[in-house]
């Protein structure tokens, strides 16, 4: 079987940094070995300078918010208002649109170094709801688009079914909603998995999905051990309106209906009381991070540290887009932390590099993901130590120089299934992926 060989200068190993690696990938793009103390190159083999780490999980994203950046940085608000402007640009997306946007921003994540997405999609149908000839047309576009710019995507399948607690969904709802949980369910079951593609489900949230409807979702994706996220207590006035509604905070809400478990990631999780992050915990529920949104709308800082204490696995995404950075996130968990409690060093760099590898991949069922081992996928980036961010610690403190000066505009090189997706910093397939970007985000405006 013909092997490709890749000769790591450093490369990071789950707890420690090793120099002089060897990455031997097999035809099917899996890892058949790993070899240390390669000193130099061997013959023929693919040279990567810098730090290696696997690749990294992207486990939130709505690829549309891409389109927002900058835009809703203007003036004040809060998340409510930003929450117009969102809605504003959803209206205008076509299948052909959205692919376009789609793409550029999937292959922004290939040069940050994100080789997996977990697309939190709930922009299923036409302006007003009239689904479209194909009802899974803007799904597939997402499919598509991660396909095109070279990376793996778990369709995360939303269910978005009413305004809030008892309330219709409002005009510019129309296009998430598939009327009820059953026909949501129905719609879903149409897609199939492929070649780098998984499927999972979502709650969009308790307020956007009936309580008597949330155990409908939870059993589909029981029923096919998928993944299933939930934006879950994101907002203090979710939460109160949860408690005037059902008499029971969200998390307690989920778990009445079965929908909290291993598989089962809560986005956020930012405002819990001690009974939730137990919940969480006790039921080994996942927690995704999204720092650079969660600061961008001033929604709060997470109890992260107690909910991973508590038996929560950490993943993270970088949800809004607000930046399309891994590294960042990574840090930004450590450093909001360090702000909240103004102490130090609540996570290592190896722990913040697996919520950003091994731990974001299982959020989104790509279990055989996120770690440098024989029998994964092959699926890994490079981080420059050399630029002016990186360069001048030890290599020995490269992954502390990764996580905690490193950003996106230092990566290098993303393989993708033994393939090189960015190379030398440029995409392979979509070699100008500002213009790309601009063009796409340029059709969408009003």
């Amino acid at each position: 079987m013909p092997l490709t060989t890749y000769w790591l200068e450093h490369a990071w190993l789950d707890t420690n940094v090793e120099p002089g690696v060897a990455l031997d990938v097999d035809s099917d793009g899996r890892i058949a070995a790993v070899r240390t103390g390669v000193d130099t190159p061997p013959p023929g083999a693919v040279t990567l300078r810098g730090l290696t780490v696997p690749g990294l999980a992207n486990a939130h994203s709505h690829a549309f918010h891409r389109a927002l950046r900058g835009t809703v940085q203007v003036g004040s608000g809060t998340f409510w208002t930003w929450r117009e402007t969102m809605y504003g640009v959803a209206q205008r997306l076509t299948p052909d649109s959205y692919f376009a946007l789609a793409r550029a921003v999937y292959a922004e994540m290939a040069l940050a170094g994100i080789t997996a997405v977990g697309e939190f999609h709930y922009l299923h149908h036409a302006p007003g709801g009239t689904p479209y000839a194909d009802p899974n047309a803007m799904g597939e576009a997402l499919i598509a688009a991660a396909g095109e710019a070279g990376i793996r995507i778990t369709l995360l399948d939303t269910a978005y079914l009413s305004a809030g607690f008892g309330a219709a969904p409002e005009h510019h709802q129309l296009r998430f909603t598939d009327g009820t949980a059953d026909r949501w369910a129905e719609r879903v079951s149409a897609l199939k998995e492929r070649d780098g593609v998984r499927l999972g489900a979502a709650i969009h949230s308790v307020r956007a999905v009936p309580a008597d409807q949330l155990s409908t979702v939870a059993r589909w994706a029981q029923d096919r051990e998928a993944p299933l996220h939930v934006h879950l207590s994101e907002q203090t006035a979710e939460n109160d309106a949860c408690l005037a509604a059902h008499g029971r905070t969200p998390t307690r809400l989920l778990a009445d209906h079965g929908v909290l478990g291993a598989r089962t990631t809560g986005v956020h999780n930012t405002h819990m009381t001690d009974a939730d992050i137990a919940l969480i915990g006790s039921t080994s529920t996942g927690t995704c991070m999204c720092p650079t949104t969660e600061r961008d709308l001033a929604d709060g800082i997470g109890p992260a540290v107690a909910l991973q204490r508590a038996g929560s696995p950490l993943s993270l995404g970088s949800d809004s887009h607000a930046v399309i950075d891994l590294l960042e996130e990574a840090r930004a968990m450590e450093l909001n932390e360090r702000l909240r409690t103004r102490t130090r060093g609540h996570w290592t760099a190896a722990a913040l590099l697996r919520a950003a590898t091994a731990d974001g991949h299982a959020a989104l069922g790509w279990t055989d993901a996120g770690t440098l081992e024989a029998g994964a996928l092959a699926d890994f980036t490079t981080i420059a130590l050399d630029s002016v961010r990186t360069a001048g610690p030890v290599p020995r403190l490269a992954a502390e120089t990764a996580v905690f000066a490193a950003s996106a505009a230092d990566v290098r090189h993303t393989v993708v299934g033994g393939r090189h997706v960015v190379r030398d910093g440029i995409h392979r397939s979509v070699p100008d992926v500002g213009q790309a970007l601009a063009d796409s985000i340029a059709a969408l405006r009003g």
